[in-house]
């Protein structure tokens, strides 16, 4: 049986967008650091690719890792995180789980390169919703709540504690609320 959190392949490409989204906004904070390694940037563009259809589900699972192996590239906190968000973004093939975890990775490298970390996070995340599409959000909501599964991201790993797990469940939050009128 397949994991909840892993969508089916038609969701996993759309949320594959808007996580290679999110983690695109902090890249810069990578490649500041690390400006000769395009592992995390291929993995955004890849992640991007997979949403738009034009590579396969198997090749990329094979690839997911190599993104987030950038963050060991790096020293500076920020420069870390934003590697491991397109590390997670080039999972999303894999599992629509690691959707969020983009998400919650990128706005922990945004709070990290902000004077205020919280305020820094608090926008990012706010970007983040906002962009979400109707499908996005959609998706995202056939994903169990952070913690009560464990067979993938929203287990008991990284995504469980800290800032981390404060921005995915915000960010869960916000999908039960109804999207603003037009």
């Amino acid at each position: 049986m397949a994991s909840p959190q892993a969508l089916s392949e038609a969701d996993r490409r759309l949320v594959a967008l808007w996580a290679a989204d999110c983690a695109e906004r902090v890249l810069p904070l990578f490649e500041a650091e690390a400006s000769g390694d395009g592992r995390a940037r291929d993995g955004v563009e890849r992640a991007r690719a997979f949403g738009r259809g034009e590579l396969g589900t198997a090749e990329e699972i094979r690839r997911r890792f190599v993104a987030g192996r950038a963050a060991h590239s790096v020293k500076a906190p920020a420069a870390v995180a934003a590697a491991r968000a397109a590390g997670q973004a080039s999972g999303v093939a894999h599992m629509g789980a690691h959707a969020l975890g983009a998400a919650a990775y990128a706005a922990k490298a945004a709070a990290l390169a902000a004077t205020d970390q919280e305020a820094g996070r608090r926008a990012e995340v706010l970007w983040q919703v906002t962009h979400m599409t109707a499908g996005v959000r959609t998706a995202l909501a056939h994903l169990p709540p952070l913690g009560e599964d464990s067979s993938g991201p929203l287990g008991a790993g990284l995504l469980a504690s800290g800032v981390l797990a404060t921005t995915v469940r915000e960010i869960q939050a916000e999908l039960s609320r109804p999207l603003p009128a037009a």
